[in-house]
């Protein structure tokens, strides 16, 4: 019976365990050029021990930030700082995955160096809700809608973020097409109500994910491209209505591409039976990031074992156990996630979760 703690290859990469370090944004990177510390290095090295390790979202391009202190991939200053961490991790035996996540519509002026830039989306509807910015919570403001001449340098600016992520060492990247963010607006009816090639019918409104899922695989190699969706996620004011057809066309494309992995966050419960559909029809390596009542804890290992998934994701436990995969297999005791410190601050909350050998 295959296990967590059993290695895996992940398209030619050898994973010492089935255990990753799912992608948090932890809005740590100080300064104007948004780039990773010393301290990121530390909280990345420490962690090591994941299968593994998938960074926080990395934003392409300026306009793909959308929150506060949210590290970049599109400087040389931002490669250079990445390369540290990468460093560290491969030095005790660990792989990684840089996260490309383009906010879309997320985000706003007071992030960006220039506070005349508009965010863009594929259609100008803006999500309800507020946003946290150094300034305290902010209204969000309706996108600008891409012209379809300009969708092409969308996808150009993942390109060029993957290209980043190879040059500053990360073993591969997972394109962020879950949680509200631009690829999945570009999913979603309420989103996308362009009546162009790229937004009506699920054909079209697959496209984008299609392309930029292609477009990297070419750049830098399938085996080093990973995708994350989260079908039916309500997160960032996303409504889906269709999800099953969706993602079902979705996977159909992106199967002959031969990425590296499929990556699933069940952040809604009930959505299992989409889970395993989506399962049955991708032949790589999948990564299930479960959804659970409680704390996500050993007792997910099981869907390891049953072929649910190849690799689990964990979040907020690896953040609060740096040596998860040893508590994992012991079961425990595991550190309580200190949600204060979640989003920005010092050390603290980030690189003092004691290992077991520590308690």
């Amino acid at each position: 019976m295959t296990t967590a703690f059993d290695p895996v290859e992940l398209s030619g990469t050898q994973l010492a365990n089935r255990i990753a370090m799912a992608p948090m944004t932890r809005s740590r990177a100080y300064g104007d050029g948004l780039t990773v510390t010393e301290s990121t290095v530390e909280y990345y090295s420490q962690r090591a021990s994941a299968g593994l390790i998938v960074t926080e979202g990395i934003q392409p391009s300026v306009l793909g930030q959308g929150y506060p202190n949210t590290p970049g991939l599109h400087t040389d200053e931002q490669v250079a700082a990445w390369r540290k961490v990468t460093d560290a991790v491969h030095a005790k035996g660990g792989k990684i995955f840089a996260q490309i996540m383009h906010a879309g519509r997320i985000g706003h002026p007071v992030l960006w160096p220039d506070q005349e830039l508009v965010s863009v989306a594929p259609s100008a509807v803006a999500p309800a809700g507020q946003l946290y910015t150094h300034e305290g919570p902010k209204d969000f403001i309706a996108p600008r809608e891409l012209g379809a001449d300009e969708i092409p340098a969308i996808i150009g600016e993942f390109v060029e973020a993957a290209r980043n992520a190879v040059a500053a060492g990360f073993d591969g990247v997972e394109l962020h097409g879950a949680n509200g963010y631009l690829i999945h607006q570009f999913l979603a009816p309420n989103t996308n109500l362009r009546t162009d090639e790229w937004g009506g019918s699920v054909e079209n409104r697959i496209r984008f994910a299609v392309e930029v899922t292609k477009a990297v695989a070419e750049a830098i190699g399938p085996e080093r491209t990973g995708l994350r969706v989260s079908p039916g996620n309500a997160y960032n004011d996303i409504a889906e209505t269709d999800t099953e057809a969706v993602y079902s066309a979705l996977i159909n494309e992106i199967e002959p591409l031969g990425i590296g992995y499929l990556h699933i966050v069940e952040m809604v419960p009930g959505y299992r039976e989409v889970t395993l559909e989506l399962r049955e029809k991708f032949s790589g390596t999948l990564i299930l990031n479960p959804a659970t009542e409680g704390p996500t804890d050993h007792a997910a290992l099981g869907l390891i074992e049953d072929g649910t998934a190849d690799i689990l994701a964990f979040g907020a436990l690896f953040l609060a156990n740096p040596d998860l995969p040893v508590r994992l297999k012991s079961e425990g005791p595991y550190n309580t996630p200190d949600t204060a410190s979640f989003f920005g601050g010092d050390d603290k909350g980030y690189i003092d979760y004691p290992a077991l050998s520590a308690n």
